[in-house]
């Protein structure tokens, strides 16, 4: 073999030298990187950290006026009733309609300072679960005995199916009846005439859908992505002489997840709307006793 000529040798140290300077840029390139990165987590984790720092002010905020309301709320009520009661006397046609106004807006108080605090709960991660063996048949016999008092119009049916081929379930039933509750009641207020049907279906061998299905005025479509977040209302003439506080379905959605299910909605403008949450019948994690 030929030997190395000068030039040839000159040639390779020239490429090495290049070499060596392209790795030296890499490497500062990558350094430069590296500094980035960290830059990019730490402001990330101090971002991280205001969030939680604001989540868990905005719940002790929520959890604390929440409580504070309750007082005068509680004075409002108890004053109705004694009132309705004619405790202390007669009460004109006029003063029970204004009284019984009065009794209507402090139970709407008293059901959105209720959704505060349970959704500064769930925000907070201090909601305690509690699950227990139970029958379907016992939670809808309580569910039913529920709103006998509250269904005044006479237009609306609401019906709670026989459920068939259930098995028990063990899951935090109080959870499921709040989930439930929020439904029928939002049903209930949405539903000038006809009915409101409650049932359930096994789905596959380890879950179980329960479905709130109406026949009211029903949802737009462009209202269906949000219908499930915080203080999300339905723009309509009936919602504009309903109060409420957009709470109830995002507190649903929120206590769905917590026993490891979730919700959807199926509506039509006209049509009516069904609301829907799938859990497991045996919550996931928990041990039966």
């Amino acid at each position: 073999m030929p030997g190395n000529t000068p030039a040839t040798l000159e040639e390779a140290a020239a490429a090495l030298e290049r070499a060596r300077v392209e790795a030296d840029m890499l490497r500062s390139e990558l350094e430069e990187t590296n500094r980035g990165v960290l830059a990019l987590y730490a402001e990330l984790d101090a971002q991280a950290d205001q969030l939680r720092e604001a989540t868990e002010l905005k719940s002790r905020f929520l959890a604390y006026m929440s409580h504070e309301f309750r007082t005068p709320i509680n004075s409002m009520r108890s004053i109705t009733r004694l009132l309705l009661d004619r405790v202390d006397g007669p009460l004109t046609e006029e003063q029970e309609k204004q009284v019984r106004f009065i009794q209507q807006n402090a139970a709407e108080f008293a059901e959105m300072v209720d959704d505060l605090l349970d959704l500064a709960k769930v925000e907070a991660g201090r909601v305690e679960i509690s699950p227990a063996w139970f029958e379907m048949v016992d939670l809808f016999s309580a569910l039913r005995g529920m709103f006998k008092p509250v269904l005044t119009n006479p237009a609306v049916n609401l019906v709670f199916e026989e459920p068939h081929d259930i098995p028990k379930l063990y899951t935090d039933d109080r959870k499921l009846s709040q989930i439930l509750r929020n439904f029928v009641s939002n049903a209930l207020k949405f539903t000038p005439k006809g009915e409101v049907r409650v049932s359930a279906r096994l789905e596959g061998d380890d879950r179980v859908t329960f479905a709130v299905a109406d026949s009211g005025i029903g949802i737009a479509p462009e209202f269906h992505h949000t219908i499930f977040q915080d203080f999300s209302q339905v723009h309509s003439q009936l919602q504009k002489r309903l109060r409420g506080t957009g709470l109830g379905l995002s507190l649903s959605k929120r206590l769905a997840e917590i026993l490891g299910g979730s919700v959807w909605l199926e509506s039509e403008p006209g049509k009516g709307s069904t609301f829907s949450v799938t859990i497991p019948i045996q919550l996931e994690g928990a041990r039966p006793e």
